[in-house]
């Protein structure tokens, strides 16, 4: 146990200090994957044997996908590239290289320790990372030599090796716990090179193995939307569908990979299984992502979470398409408007549920914001100057709408965390100044909503006007809070940063909403303008 724990930590150490190195380079690399599906494999292979965690990475796939960042079909082809570059570290672990981790740790924690680089310290961490692994191995061999005369042991191994199905339940559930198929493949040579189990009882290790990884990316995909649960599922499902495939050949694939070092055979046959399924499944994606659709289906709620009126087939059509988008965005701009409503409930009493219901919505807005974004790409060829204009009005209200969305679930509520955690209350004075900003700002929202949507002139006029007033009420609200801070009330003095802070964000708000009205209010004035202008010529 102690050496799988130490296995475990240094996996972890090698795939978050990898992961550190690589940045944002990973989604970069996803970019990649929309080219074909060749590209995609190659994708899912380099980046799983860059960070020896297929959990990380299936997981990384569920966030996409549920993103709408990448299709079904592309994350089927990264995952058949994940499966065959997690193999990499089973092949080392392999190799009678165990009995130098301790060196390799101790090496390099000493550059670790001595360096200043960042950089150098997460490469020497990546090291130490394998030489814990490499240890932990070779305390799992040591512990298994006595392991094996134990009689409870030795009858769990006799009942396993009684029946395949048991051991593949039984070890999909170990790497399940372990979240790591090469801890439980690892276990698998450790006990093969003891003499615990033959190379034939192992190959069930490495089909339970296969399984049991998929659970980190269902887990990942439990509070997803559907498209997310269709990744983890599309994972899932080929594991056990490549192990059906090879459970029925076990006996010839034995004969295949069977030689005379029991670790070599044991990390020769993960590899192949994951080529050869791969090769298998390969052409059949496209099939897969159609069947995977067709079992996983969006609920209700997804279909409400979802857009309801971007159609792709009006491509051509540029004023029904901007039509839609509009429409999509007033539904992205309700959204916010009821965030920035309820967000002052968030400074009465600590409600989980309520910021719950908060953050549910941000990643609606979310949503709705990149498939705005990316209908507005793939129309914006199609339309003229003129239309091309309102794209970037379009896209620019959109953006702003999605700040304003995560000033409330990322400040404000930050802040109202700040103020519970701390017992602190603000002054009625100061609350209620807080209260008149917020009915302030929330009049604000409706009237940018309806002039964004109505595009008259002199409700932009009154947004103008109003958002001066809010500013004005802001730097009167700050002089009273300071005259009842230097008056030394209690309560003000308590709450002096969370009080100021929330005035500001609020401000921020209104700031956010209100961008698109100064463009509408310049075209207006210009309009006059060259209006008044031709009246003369008009009677010339």
């Amino acid at each position: 146990m102690g050496g799988i724990a130490v296995f475990l930590l240094g996996l972890q150490f090698v795939s978050n200090n990898l992961q550190n190195i690589l940045g944002n380079r990973m989604r970069d690399a996803m970019q990649l994957v929309s080219k074909n599906k060749f590209y995609g494999v190659g994708v899912g292979v380099l980046l799983t044997a860059m960070i020896q965690s297929s959990g990380a990475v299936t997981s990384l796939l569920v966030g996409l996908g549920s993103a709408g960042t990448i299709s079904l079909s592309q994350v089927m082809s990264v995952i058949l590239g994940v499966t065959i570059g997690t193999t990499l570290v089973v092949q080392l672990l392999s190799f009678k290289i165990t009995a130098y981790g301790l060196a390799i740790f101790a090496i390099s924690f000493v550059v670790y320790f001595l360096t200043s680089k960042p950089t150098l310290k997460k490469v020497m961490a990546v090291f130490m990372g394998f030489g814990m692994m490499f240890w932990g191995l070779e305390l799992v061999s040591i512990g298994t030599i006595v392991l094996k005369e134990n009689e409870l042991f030795r009858e769990a191994l006799i009942a396993m090796s009684e029946s395949p199905t048991f051991t593949i339940m039984i070890t999909a559930f170990l790497t399940a716990v372990m979240h790591s198929s090469a801890a439980t493949i690892g276990f698998a040579i450790a006990l093969s090179m003891a003499g615990a189990i033959q190379v034939d009882q192992a190959i069930f290790w490495v089909y339970g193995a296969n399984i049991g990884t998929t659970a980190t990316a269902l887990i990942a995909s439990s509070g997803s939307n559907y498209v997310g649960k269709q990744v983890a599922w599309a994972h899932c499902l080929y594991k056990v569908a490549g192990v059906l495939l090879f459970i029925g050949i076990t006996p010839y694939f034995v004969g295949i990979v069977k030689s005379g070092d029991a670790g070599r055979s044991i990390a020769n046959a993960h590899t192949l299984f994951n080529v050869i399924v791969a090769i298998v499944f390969f052409p059949f994606i496209q099939y897969g992502a159609k069947f995977i659709e067709k079992v996983i289906q969006p609920t209700d709620a997804d279909r409400e979470f979802g857009v309801k009126y971007l159609d792709r087939s009006v491509f051509e059509n540029s004023t029904v398409a901007l039509s839609y988008v509009q429409r999509e965005i007033l539904r992205m701009g309700d959204i916010v408007a009821s965030m920035v409503e309820t967000s002052i409930e968030l400074f009465k009493n600590q409600d989980d549920e309520l910021e719950e219901r908060i953050h549910e919505r941000d990643n609606r807005v979310d949503l709705l914001f990149r498939e705005i974004q990316s209908f507005l790409a793939d129309v914006h060829e199609n339309f003229d100057s003129v239309s091309s204009k309102k794209v970037v009005k379009l896209m620019m209200f959109a953006s702003d709408l999605e700040s304003a969305a995560d000033v409330i679930d990322n400040t404000i509520l930050e802040l109202a965390r700040k103020k519970h955690g701390l017992k602190l209350e603000f002054s009625p004075e100061g609350w209620q100044e807080i209260r008149n900003l917020h009915d302030e700002v929330c009049q604000i929202v409706n009237m940018s909503l309806s002039c964004f949507q109505t595009q008259n002139l002199e409700l932009a006029d009154r947004i103008i006007e109003a958002k001066r007033k809010v500013r004005k009420l802001e730097k009167e609200f700050k002089k009273s809070h300071l005259n009842r801070f230097l008056e030394g009330n209690p309560d003000t003095l308590k709450t002096s940063t969370i009080h100021l802070d929330a005035l500001n964000e609020y401000r921020r708000v209104v700031g956010l909403v209100t961008n698109h009205v100064y463009p509408l209010r310049k075209s207006g004035e210009k309009k006059a303008k060259q209006e008044k202008g031709q009246g003369p010529q008009g009677l010339d």
